[in-house]
C-alpha cells in the first residue's frame, strides 16, 4: 500500500531542510506549498493526501505578512473539501494568538504566568498596573521573541512606549506579564507529535535571553547577538554557541496533561515550553504549532523527531478527515 503524498504549507523555505531529508528517509513524497500570496479558486477541488501546515506566527518579519489569511482561506477550502489537515484551521488561532493559547492552557487545568492583555498601545501603561516590577512585555502574535522585553519600573515602561523604539505588535495587542525568576537558568520544551511525546530540550537563558527558537536558521551567537549560520546551511553551530541540550530521561506529570491539551486542541505537532520557577511553580507560557528542532539536540536524541514526523504522516488515512 502506497503512502499519500504529504503537502506542507510553510512560508519560509530556511526551516524547511530538516524536514526534507527526513521525508526523503523514510521514502515519504512531500511537496512543499508556499503561503506567501497566490490566487486560491474556491470553485476548485483539492487533491489527495495529508496536508499538514506550519505556518508561523513570525512570518510577517520575513516580508510575509499575508501568509497569517492565506493560510486561513486555504486550510477553510481544505476542511469543507474533507481534506485530512494536520494541525489545521482551528490551530493556526493557536499559533497567532498568545491569548488564545495561555487560556486554553488554563482551561486545561495547566498553570501560567500572570498575564494582562493590552489592545491598543494606549492601554498599555494601564494595562501594566496590575504588576509589581520587574516585569516582562511580549507580542500576542509572538515567535522568535518578539517584543520580549523585560522592566526594571513602571517608569522605564512608560518610557519605552512613548520612544521611538517602540515595537508595534503584528495585531496590536501587547501582553504584560508576571517576570519569573527561574531555579535553575534554561526552560524546557517537551515535543510532541501525533499523541506522543518524543523529548525534551533545554534551552539556555542566561546566554540565550528570550530569542529560543531552536531551528539552527535561527541560530545566533550569544556573544554578538547575530546570526551563526548562513540561509542554507547544514551544519549544526558548535558547543561554544549551542544554547540547546537535551534534557535527558525527562519524566513529569506534566507531560500527561500536555498530550491531553493536544489531543483536546487537535494539536498534532507542538513544542510546549515551560520554566520551573524559583519559587516551586511550574509555568507553561507558549505554544509552538509550527515547531522546529535543533540539530545538536536531534543528534544525541533518543529517536528523531523530524522522521517520527515523517512517519506520523506518512500512517494517516486521506480520507478521515
Amino acid at each position: 500500500m502506497s503512502t499519500p503524498t504529504v503537502y506542507a504549507l510553510h512560508e519560509n523555505p530556511e526551516w524547511f531542510p530538516p524536514f526534507a531529508r527526513a521525508f526523503e528517509a523514510e521514502g515519504v513524497h512531500v511537496e512543499e506549498w508556499l503561503l506567501t500570496d497566490g490566487v486560491l479558486d474556491l470553485d476548485s477541488v483539492p487533491p489527495e493526501g495529508i496536508f499538514w501546515s506550519r505556518i508561523s506566527a513570525s512570518s510577517h518579519t520575513r516580508d510575509h505578512g499575508l501568509s497569517k489569511d492565506y493560510a486561513r482561506a486555504v486550510l477553510s477550502w481544505l476542511e469543507a473539501h474533507g481534506r485530512r489537515t494536520v494541525n489545521g484551521r482551528r490551530v493556526l488561532e493557536l499559533e497567532m494568538s498568545k491569548v488564545d493559547q495561555l487560556t486554553a492552557l488554563r482551561a486545561a487545568g495547566i498553570d501560567t504566568p500572570r498575564t494582562v492583555a493590552a489592545v491598543g498601545r494606549h492601554q498599555i501603561l494601564a494595562a501594566a498596573k496590575e504588576f509589581e516590577a520587574p516585569f516582562i512585555t511580549k507580542h500576542n502574535q509572538g515567535g522568535k521573541g518578539l517584543g520580549v522585553r523585560k522592566f526594571e519600573s513602571h517608569g522605564e515602561l512608560a518610557d519605552y512606549v512613548a520612544s521611538e523604539e517602540f515595537e508595534e505588535p503584528a495585531d496590536g495587542i501587547t501582553l504584560i506579564q508576571e517576570y519569573i525568576v527561574a531555579a535553575e537558568p534554561f526552560i524546557t520544551r517537551a515535543e510532541i507529535v501525533g499523541g506522543e511525546f518524543l523529548y525534551a530540550i533545554k534551552a539556555d537563558t542566561a546566554r540565550g535571553g528570550f530569542q529560543l527558537c531552536p531551528a539552527d536558521a535561527c541560530a545566533i551567537d550569544p556573544s554578538t547577538g547575530k546570526p551563526i549560520m548562513p540561509p542554507g546551511a547544514t551544519i549544526a553551530p558548535d558547543a561554544d554557541t549551542q544554547l540547546f541540550s537535551l534534557r535527558e530521561d525527562f519524566d513529569h506529570p506534566v507531560i500527561g496533561k500536555y498530550l491531553e491539551f493536544a489531543r483536546r486542541n487537535r494539536l498534532e505537532v507542538c513544542g510546549i515550553e515551560f520554566i520551573e520557577a524559583a519559587d516551586g511553580r511550574l509555568l507553561t507560557y507558549d505554544v509552538n504549532t509550527n515547531t522546529n528542532y535543533n540539530a545538536a539536540v536531534e543528534a544525541v536524541a533518543p529517536r528523531s523527531a523530524p522522521r517520527a514526523l515523517a512517519r506520523y504522516l506518512a500512517s494517516l488515512d486521506p480520507a478521515v478527515g
